[in-house]
């Protein structure tokens, strides 16, 4: 059926105080017809993603994943900056990467990307209205917003 709706207004339950890393990571088809350049690096993720889900011990929080007619974007949620590029050096990222240099160092067919974001406590806030856990609140837990936390200069307030 899909995720439960949680009825009502709710934001991220971060009452430790913790910071947390937002990683973005996609790749854009520069070139439809150049299929055999842009397939391998799009069939390289999944391998990637499923490693991540089945071992909590890497740091890896959640993510949630966007899609549109060129390009896709992941939204990755880690623990901490040192989990994430341990990752990175990681045997299933190595290889991925190595692959993905070898077939595509030629030509502009397909394109990848990513960018990190180290979020140290009391520098974000969230809502969510009427919706599943997602993004950062499927991350790191969510509660219902109450009167101390209806607004966003509160919610920035209230995890400082």
């Amino acid at each position: 059926m899909g995720a439960e709706v949680f009825k009502g207004r709710f934001t991220v339950d971060n009452r430790d105080g913790r910071g947390f890393v937002v990683f973005l990571i996609g790749m854009r088809i520069n070139k439809w017809w150049a299929v055999h350049k842009w397939v391998p690096v799009f069939l390289a993720m999944p391998a990637m993603v499923r490693e991540l889900f089945s071992n909590k011990d890497l740091g890896f929080l959640t993510m949630e994943n966007f899609f549109n007619f060129r390009s896709t974007l992941m939204v990755q949620y880690w623990e901490s900056e040192e989990d994430l590029l341990r990752y990175a050096k990681g045997d299933k990222h190595l290889k991925a990467w190595s692959d993905f240099n070898k077939k595509v160092k030629d030509t502009d067919a397909v394109g990848i990307y990513h960018e990190t974001y180290l979020i140290k406590p009391g520098q974000f806030e969230s809502i969510y209205g009427n919706m599943p856990r997602f993004g950062l609140a499927k991350a790191l837990g969510h509660t219902p917003i109450t009167n101390s936390s209806k607004t966003a200069r509160q919610r920035l307030k209230n995890i400082r």
